[in-house]
């Protein structure tokens, strides 16, 4: 299988988050598709994780419009290493510094609509090093054990996509 070329590509909206971007794709000759796109930066999710417990943030989202749990997350600045944005992240979400990041894997958020990319980091070794909130961010921290962490997902209580995914790739690490 072969990429479909594309035909013609317009931006529609340009927004301090994301972008919308129509693009008129051929599938097969004489099939072409109107494919509407989000566009988004990559981001990243840190699994913060120490003497059996999980860092997790509650935090308020507009969009659902409820108070979700969620791993700490993040936009990476434009030609930001993961890495090191996985860092700053920790700091301005639970005001940590983590000693070790170490890579779990990467995923497509939303790949049937969106570009964005998300690199999961395994975190550890921290020491109190806050960062100032984004001024849009109602958070608060939340540990919890890893057992009740996996009920929590199992029950639906974790509704965060990318948070679920995460405790997923973390979990040969969590259950050792």
């Amino acid at each position: 299988m072969t990429t479909p070329p594309v035909h013609a590509s317009e931006v529609k909206f340009t927004g301090r988050a994301f972008g919308v971007r129509v693009d008129d794709v051929e599938y097969a000759p004489g099939r072409r598709h109107r494919i509407e796109t989000v566009t988004h930066s990559a981001a990243v999710t840190m699994l913060p994780f120490e003497d059996g417990q999980i860092w997790f943030v509650r935090q308020y989202r507009h969009s659902a419009g409820a108070l979700l749990l969620e791993l700490p997350a993040g936009t990476l600045n434009a030609g930001e290493d993961p890495a090191l944005a996985a860092g700053r992240e920790l700091r301005e979400e639970i005001g940590q510094r983590a000693a070790s990041l170490v890579p779990l894997g990467s995923f497509w958020l939303a790949p049937g609509y969106s570009t964005e990319k998300m690199h999961v980091f395994l975190a550890s070794g921290f020491t109190p090093d806050a960062l100032p909130q984004d001024e849009d961010e109602l958070i608060e921290i939340v540990k919890v054990p890893v057992a009740e962490a996996l009920a929590k997902a199992r029950s639906g209580e974790i509704q965060d996509a990318k948070s679920l995914a995460t405790l997923f790739l973390g979990l040969p690490l969590l259950a050792g």
